[in-house]
């Protein structure tokens, strides 16, 4: 299948080129359509008054179970609320709608939702807004290999409330029309404690905080998701991170099918930060003076290499059949994929692992979304755009729709269509000053 961004790979491979190729109208209008969809599934799953969002529905419209059914992310949240910016520029829900929805969502946490120094949980009744616990197979977090986390209360995590944060700020900066959404979004940012959460290190954060047993012992010492946490950190006008705290974290190395990269975490962990920091053409002025943006495009070829390898074991797989990231499998959650392997991969597809590195790697994401609907149809597509997961070879398909994945689909697709988050996102000033002062130039 070829792909149809004509004269803009070249550019596009480059992190230097920092503006937004130029779709065919086919192109653009596969990915509106997956983009609206993702939104809907958004804005469904989120309750009105609160704004908090459903992190697991059936994309069937069944019920899911009473003990499930209420339970939100935070992080997905702060996807949905970017989501709303992107919704109202396109025009998908009037924009009075849209602002409401993210201004209720605001207000919520700024003023009510329950926080430990400006940190949220990582679940909460979506109704009440209460802590809770995840009640999946596994909570959803990038854990290390073999171990879970299947505890009955949520802790304060790190994660989830930075994509809230950026979530915030973004929509602070998009409906300027409302003075009072950047207010909210300015409370919510300048609560956050960065120093608290260092627990006594003077760099790295902890994971979280649980009020049972204080400080979860794991820091964010090597690379994963953390890019965005530290930027922010760095950039709190109140409560920052000293800017070492940028190379205070390991760089460990990675190669894989004749690519060079730094980090051995999970697909998502090279997109979601990337999502709302634009660090396209940026490095950092310190030897080996790493570029994270390209970092996570090799990421991406490498993982695209490394699906195709198991094809040998998974005749499903194949140059445009490709993504492993973490989500719903035959048998629960699972925080998988590679290189190297991590969890015990059965032949499942994830779609939103191809489609969160639309921004990246479009000459083959693009090609790789449109494969998995042509190829499997109805069986996959659904009203919330593709299924979480789908086995190609023995047809078992999800019949879930995860916040975080319908999010991270449609933030990177609206910033390969547009750049729009990236742009929203990056006129915050603390932004612009945290990158300068980690030395990414």
């Amino acid at each position: 299948m070829r792909f149809s961004l004509l004269g803009t790979l070249a550019l596009f491979a480059s992190s230097a080129f920092a503006q937004t190729p130029k779709l065919s109208a086919e192109d653009d209008a596969f990915l509106n359509e997956v983009s609206r969809r993702s939104f809907q599934f958004l804005w469904d799953a989120s309750d009105p008054n609160t704004g908090i969002t459903r992190e697991h529905v059936y994309w069937n419209g069944s019920p899911f179970p009473a003990e499930k059914r209420d339970i939100g992310s935070t992080g997905a949240t702060g996807f949905t609320i970017t989501a709303l910016c992107i919704a109202a520029e396109h025009g998908w829900i009037p924009r009075e709608k849209a602002r409401e929805r993210a201004l209720n969502t605001l207000r919520y946490y700024a003023d009510r939702a329950p926080n430990e120094h400006g940190w949220f949980y990582h679940w909460l009744n979506v109704v009440k807004g209460e802590r809770t616990g995840a009640n999946f197979d596994t909570a959803v977090l990038a854990l290390p290999e073999g171990k879970k986390m299947n505890r009955p209360k949520s802790e304060v995590s790190v994660s989830d409330s930075t994509w809230l944060f950026a979530g915030a700020l973004t929509a602070g900066q998009y409906f300027r029309e409302e003075p009072e959404m950047a207010r909210l979004a300015k409370k919510i940012y300048e609560r956050v404690d960065y120093a608290w959460m260092r627990n006594g290190d003077p760099y790295l954060l902890a994971h979280g905080w649980m009020p049972e047993s204080g400080f979860i012992e794991s820091r964010y010492d090597k690379y994963c998701q953390l890019a965005l946490m530290y930027l922010m950190g760095i950039g709190s006008p109140t409560h920052p991170l000293p800017p070492g705290a940028w190379y205070a974290w390991e760089r460990n190395p990675n190669t894989y099918g004749g690519y060079k990269y730094v980090g051995t975490s999970l697909l998502w962990t090279y997109q979601y930060p990337f999502a709302w920091a634009d660090f396209r053409g940026k490095k950092e002025t310190r030897e080996p003076h790493t570029d994270w943006f390209a970092n996570a495009q090799t990421a991406t070829r490498a993982h695209r290499v490394f699906c195709v390898d198991l094809k040998k074991e998974f005749p499903g797989y194949s140059g445009d059949i490709w993504g492993i990231t973490s989500s719903m499998s035959k048998t629960g959650y699972k925080a998988w994929g590679g290189p190297p392997k991590r969890s015990s991969i059965d032949g499942t597809v994830v779609p939103c692992a191809a489609a969160g590195s639309l921004m990246l790697t479009p000459d083959i994401s693009l090609p790789a979304l449109k494969a998995m609907k042509q190829h499997y149809g109805d069986k996959i597509w659904t009203k919330y755009g593709f299924a979480d997961s789908f086995d190609p070879t023995t047809g078992w398909v999800s019949p879930e729709v995860i916040g975080l994945d319908a999010g991270i689909t449609l933030l990177s697709a609206e910033n390969l269509r547009t750049g729009n988050v990236w742009k929203w996102f990056m006129k915050n000033p603390e932004m612009v000053r945290a990158m300068q002062l980690a030395g990414l130039q």
